[in-house]
């Protein structure tokens, strides 16, 4: 698990799941009831939210922790996993995952391309579907604000250990995604003003 940082979840909700993201996210969700994977689910707090809403969710994540707290509410649906891995959970593997969702997790990562071809891989086994990806949103508005307000270091801090390692803008990660086939890219800016979003979240097709 050398790409992962035990973050310490705490059982405290949306806190640091980021409950902005929610309406959004929703909105790119199918609605046919088929499995949704929520991969890198951290503290199952997004996963959970949704599972109370009907969604049929299971999560998987690196931290021990984070699934520890995610099973006190739904312990059937929670699995440890590490995506440097090239299967799922036994318990999974034979669930045909249409639509992969994964909130504020690419941007930690040393090796995304890995993540993303682990994201096709399953989805072609299921015979195509949707990963719909969230990420710290960077454009060139925000950057000039930041750049106005002299904020580039509080934004890019380097004293948080396990902090982000890639900033991604809707270009790059359009760019990633195309290279796996992945196509019909939606975008959704969430949080704050337009264009100077928190976070954006990317829907793509395979």
């Amino acid at each position: 698990m050398s790409e992962y940082k035990d973050y310490n979840w705490r059982n405290d909700g949306f806190s640091h799941a980021h409950s902005y993201l929610i309406p959004a996210l929703i909105d790119m969700l199918p609605n046919d009831g088929s499995p949704i994977l929520d991969l890198g689910c951290g503290n199952g707090a997004i996963a959970n939210y949704l599972l109370d809403q009907g969604f049929d969710v299971y999560g998987i994540d690196a931290s021990e922790t984070g699934i520890a707290l995610a099973k006190t509410k739904h312990p059937e649906r929670f699995f440890i996993h590490d995506v440097s891995t090239d299967a799922l959970p036994e318990p999974l593997q034979e669930i045909p995952f249409k639509t992969i969702i994964s909130t504020e997790v690419i941007e930690h990562l040393y090796s995304p391309r890995k993540y993303i071809q682990f994201c096709s891989d399953i989805l072609i086994q299921s015979g195509g579907g949707a990963l719909i990806i969230s990420t710290p949103y960077h454009g060139f508005l925000k950057n000039l604000a930041l750049s106005i307000f002299n904020a580039w270091d509080s934004h890019f801090t380097v004293l948080w250990d396990g902090g982000h390692i890639k900033f991604w803008s809707y270009k790059t990660l359009g760019v990633l995604l195309r290279e796996y086939d992945f196509k019909s890219l939606a975008f959704k800016g969430c949080g704050r003003l337009p264009y100077l979003w928190k976070s954006m979240i990317i829907k793509a097709e395979i």
